[in-house]
């Protein structure tokens, strides 16, 4: 319940079980000299957004009745041309499953109470209530068991400890506590892959399982569909398509840059990156032969980090040639050449050749003859 008066805006949390309104917590805010000149629609509305801030914890993911004697706020929601003070409220209140009920001042004895308080010891200096939320814990008004992840919430938010917890569950859970991030009215987890989830109650799995899987947009049929069709035969498969697992060093990319103003005898960049690690190895050649890519292959290489499963280049001749065939052959490494309708194959050596490039063009002299030397800084 929200209302506002010329000096005070309030709201009411409740929750209604088994027909009957609690009255769970109380909250009014006292205007400052800027919003006092606001017109009366908008302090209607300002008072139910600001009710939504201060309770956000407890109203996202469930239905919400709004209770207030203007009934001209709903105008405000389909107003086309609006303040911009006003749409960033409205667009606060889509994100929330709302609905606002019309109840006239005289059903609403409490509310039309409080926003014409002025005058009580609940105040800071200055005269201004106090906006103190004491005792915040989310989900404490949660019927029936609490969430599993609700002490990490409560400790996060209030660094509460649960009292139950003896000494040594007290170490796991300090130290899993690490690993969980609150961003109200959500908490995430840093998971052992490095992805960043979001944590939800149990009885959300079930429907988050149906919508991968089960679901008109899911990856697999769902268990009555499967029913429905029968027998099952390899023309109801959908298409699968197996995923190569790469370490380390397993794939590399090689290119050429070049040709480049003359420096200590070189014309040309030799770039080789894994596409794992984005480790890159460069050097600088007088030409782009076949011979340089074999010896660098064989000695820079190969000899330091080991043969790759595959090496991914471009149809450059310097690299589709006998030369280098016969020495990947000799070492088992796939050669996979990207066409020059598909640049992307070999896009992490082509993202590497150009943050090269952008460094030495920050290094070099004048003259852009010193590139040479540089190189090896610029790596």
């Amino acid at each position: 319940m929200c209302d506002a008066s010329d000096h005070v805006i309030w709201a009411v949390l409740g929750q209604r079980k088994d027909k009957i309104f609690y009255s769970i917590y109380y909250a009014s805010k006292t205007l400052d000299d800027t919003q006092l000149n606001n017109p009366t629609t908008e302090k209607e509305l300002f008072a139910v957004v600001w009710a939504f801030e201060k309770f956000q914890a407890y109203l996202a993911g469930t239905k919400v009745i709004v209770h207030t004697d203007h009934a001209a706020i709903g105008y405000l929601f389909t107003k086309k041309e609006s303040k911009a003070r006003l749409v960033r409220w409205v667009l606060l209140l889509q994100e929330f499953d709302v609905e606002i009920q019309d109840r006239k001042g005289t059903k609403n004895q409490v509310a039309d109470h409080l926003s014409r308080l002025e005058n009580h010891n609940h105040v800071e200096e200055g005269d201004q209530i106090k906006e103190v939320f004491p005792d915040e814990q989310p989900f404490a008004i949660t019927q029936g068991l609490p969430l599993w992840y609700a002490n990490y919430v409560n400790y996060l938010v209030n660094g509460v400890l649960p009292f139950e917890i003896k000494s040594e569950a007290r170490k796991r859970f300090l130290h899993d506590v690490n690993f969980y991030y609150w961003d109200g009215p959500y908490l995430y987890k840093q998971c052992a892959d490095q992805m960043i989830r979001r944590c939800i109650p149990e009885k959300e799995a079930e429907l988050v399982l149906y919508d991968c899987h089960a679901s008109p947009y899911g990856g697999h049929h769902g268990g009555d569909r499967t029913a429905r069709t029968g027998t099952i035969t390899w023309r109801h498969e959908m298409p699968l398509n197996n995923i190569l697992e790469v370490k380390i060093f397993d794939v590399r990319g090689i290119d050429f840059m070049g040709p480049s103003p003359l420096s200590r005898g070189n014309k040309y960049i030799f770039v080789a990156v894994d596409y794992v690690s984005k480790w890159v190895e460069a050097i600088a050649l007088p030409t782009n032969d076949a011979m340089v890519v074999a010896a660098f292959m064989k000695k820079n290489v190969f000899s330091r980090f080991g043969t790759p499963r595959a090496l991914i280049s471009d149809e450059g001749t310097h690299f589709r040639n006998r030369l280098l065939n016969n020495l990947l052959a000799k070492y088992g490494v796939r050669h996979r050449v990207a066409m020059t309708y598909h640049p992307q194959t070999s896009g992490q050596v082509e993202v590497s050749n150009r943050e090269i490039k952008q460094i030495l063009e920050k290094m070099v002299s004048v003259n852009r003859k010193d590139w040479a030397a540089k190189l090896d800084d610029a790596l």
